[in-house]
């Protein structure tokens, strides 16, 4: 089957991209500088391994928290330009602050300058190239959706949010009932026939099926995409497509099937990555209890000016297998703000006092839960504690609410560093994606990155 060309790259292919590409540019251009020049400060000596080691560890830790390897933000110049500065300056920060790993200051100071100068060129020429070159449409990824018509517009649309380079270019529909792609005037009906003519026409690289009922599946559409899968074209079933590229579990999509759906990682049986999740449990809440000892001063003045009441307050939360306890947190609300019975907390909720927003955007009032996580109630990382109260209510409307249960609740989660704050069904139910794909997906690595995202969150002022 003779196709058109139709190069594209996968969410998983650019991050890699983008992170290789900076790297080996970076090292070039600091490579470059320093044949024309001379410079003393940074030289590629392999006695010195560990210089360039640690730099890649840098760059890659720091691009990571000011969110340069995210794809949304890395395709829009303004906000690559502000992370560029803001990466190029911490990474030549701590790099100075690391003499026994990294080269001895060079009596010209300048050259310190030059440094940091390179690291940003590295990085705009690439990021430059990649906006006015890669995040076109020439790469979108072109698809075909087959599926029922009742579920055609939410599909549509879920993955074009998703992903910008992910192009529904038209669908099949197996239903009854005739979809009007009123909002997609880009997005074309075909028929059932002759699919490989439209794969061909359109330079089609993918067919998404998102029907779920058997019967929409006709022997002849059938057949095709059984001559197609042996022709090696890229059919896939909706729900991982949506998982791929949200990093979100589709439990609305899934219905009865979830557990054959849903295997559970291995890390949650894992005795050596639980043993790690308790150290850096452990290690961190010490961290942060000590850093809530050094600014309690502070925040303490703050609540005696603006806040008027208790500093601290305890609220009884749903816990790993169901248990309840009480988790300690900073007083963020006005006196009985509750008084007529649970609320959910919403965006400028009114009961917030303003210090008490100042306590939320920068998760200040976070820090007393690490006593929580000292006493194994609950862990770093993990799914949001809920009240038993909305528990029960989101239990009855929203399916495998509950499952979330099964690890220990977090002071941060996958969830909390990608959705909405939670203060409606649908933002429950976002967060509950969320919370089922880090269960499912459980790892070293995944804990990283929450928490590297989490310093995001913190740095751009986004808590809720």
């Amino acid at each position: 089957m003779n196709r058109k060309s139709n190069i594209h790259f996968d969410t998983s292919e650019r991050k890699v991209l983008l992170w290789v590409l900076d790297i080996v540019l970076i090292f070039t251009v600091l490579y470059t500088t320093d044949l024309i020049f001379k410079l003393d400060y940074f030289k590629f000596d392999l006695k010195h391994l560990e210089w360039s080691f640690l730099l890649v560890f840098y760059i890659t830790a720091f691009a990571t928290i000011f969110e340069l390897y995210d794809l949304k933000r890395a395709s829009h110049l303004e906000s690559v330009v502000k992370n560029i500065i803001l990466t190029s300056s911490v990474t030549t920060l701590c790099y100075l602050l690391t003499p026994f790993l990294t080269p001895e200051l060079p009596e010209n100071r300048l050259q310190i300058v030059y440094f940091f100068i390179n690291l940003n060129i590295a990085f705009f020429l690439w990021r430059y190239t990649y906006i006015t070159l890669i995040a076109t449409p020439r790469f979108f990824k072109r698809v075909l959706i087959i599926g029922d018509s009742n579920d055609i517009g939410e599909v549509i649309r879920s993955l074009q949010k998703s992903d910008p380079n992910y192009k529904v270019m038209g669908f099949v529909n197996t239903g009854m009932e005739k979809f009007i792609p009123s909002e997609f005037v880009d997005v074309e009906e075909f028929k059932l026939d002759y699919l490989k003519n439209i794969i061909v026409k359109h330079g089609l690289s993918e067919i998404v099926i998102s029907s779920p009922h058997a019967e929409g599946i006709t022997v002849s559409l059938y057949s095709q995409l059984i001559d197609l899968l042996e022709k090696g074209f890229s059919i896939r079933e909706y729900t991982q497509v949506y998982e791929e590229l949200t990093q979100r579990v589709p439990v609305q999509h899934i219905d009865k099937d979830f557990y054959r759906f849903f295997p559970f990682s291995r890390s949650n049986q894992n005795k050596l990555y639980l043993f790690l999740h308790r150290l850096m449990n452990i290690l961190i809440s010490i961290l942060g209890l000590g850093l809530g000892l050094l600014i309690l001063p502070l925040v303490f003045l703050g609540n005696l000016i603006a806040n008027r009441g208790p500093l601290f307050y305890k609220q009884e939360r749903v816990g790993k297998n169901g248990m309840l306890f009480k988790i300690i947190k900073l007083r963020t609300m006005i006196i009985n703000a509750e008084t007529n019975g649970a609320v959910w907390a919403k965006k400028n909720d009114k009961r917030i006092t303003t210090f008490g927003k100042f306590l939320r955007r920068s998760r200040l009032d976070e820090i007393p839960q690490f006593l929580n996580v000292l006493k194994g109630e609950m862990s770093v990382i993990g799914p949001r504690p809920e009240r038993p109260v909305f528990v029960e209510e989101l239990s009855e409307v929203i399916p495998f609410y509950e499952t979330r249960h099964m690890v220990s609740p977090g002071l941060t989660g996958w969830a909390q560093v990608n959705a909405n704050y939670g203060s409606s069904y649908d933002d429950a139910l976002e967060k509950l994606q969320y919370d089922l794909y880090y269960i499912k997906h459980r790892s070293l690595f995944l804990d990283i990155s929450i928490v590297l995202k989490t310093l995001s969150t913190i740095i751009f002022y986004r808590g809720q």
